[in-house]
């Protein structure tokens, strides 16, 4: 596909003012706010969900700042691990589950080393995903829009608007698309010597 583009939770009691918030796309968030905590913030997944742990005086404004900076940590954090084939197949099959009821149920997904102008490539016909090793390191939503993308080819071939229609789906979808242009830009910027002696 062209670039077309912390904590271990601690037993901790929902305060009234708890609520949901926006996720990530692939979670929903719980805010939780604690008179006990004074300044720190903290994170965890916890099963589909991602708490996020504040002080009880903050204001909706620094809440969701926070909830921003939490989630992008996780992030990070996350994508350091890299997943193997098994995990990435699993990984598409819950994709497809979450945004196209299942329809989209590839035979095969992996990743493969002969793809340096492709995010990812599918053959409909063998219902096989196959993604850039480029991926391995980039963060979790990065990864799965390629897997949605490539899904997405499952059901429609082409980049016609029915397709990019399937992709609206995908709440992340521009955010990850910036992000693959982000990388391809710096790859074709020209390469300067670091200065020595400085």
């Amino acid at each position: 596909m062209p670039a077309d583009p912390l904590h271990s939770a601690k037993s901790q009691q929902r305060s009234p003012t708890s609520r949901p918030s926006r996720g990530s796309g692939t979670s929903a968030v719980e805010v939780r706010r604690s008179t006990r905590r004074s300044r720190t913030v903290s994170a965890y997944r916890e099963g589909d969900r991602t708490i996020v742990l504040i002080p009880a005086r903050m204001s909706e404004a620094e809440e969701q700042r926070w909830v921003g900076v939490m989630l992008d940590k996780l992030a990070a954090q996350e994508s350091k691990r890299i997943l193997g084939d098994a995990e990435l197949a699993e990984r598409a099959e819950r994709l497809s589950d979450q945004y196209f009821d299942g329809r989209a149920r590839p035979a095969s997904v992996r990743w493969v080393t002969n793809q340096n102008t492709r995010w990812g490539s599918c053959t409909p016909a063998e219902g096989s995903i196959r993604l850039s090793h480029r991926l391995q390191g980039m963060p979790e939503y990065v990864i799965d829009y390629v897997l949605v993308h490539e899904l997405a080819h499952l059901l429609v071939p082409g980049h016609g608007p029915r397709f990019w229609r399937l992709l609206e789906a995908y709440p992340r979808t521009e955010r990850a698309r910036g992000y693959l242009e982000g990388v391809v830009a710096a790859e074709r910027l020209p390469h300067v010597p670091s200065a020595r002696g400085e």
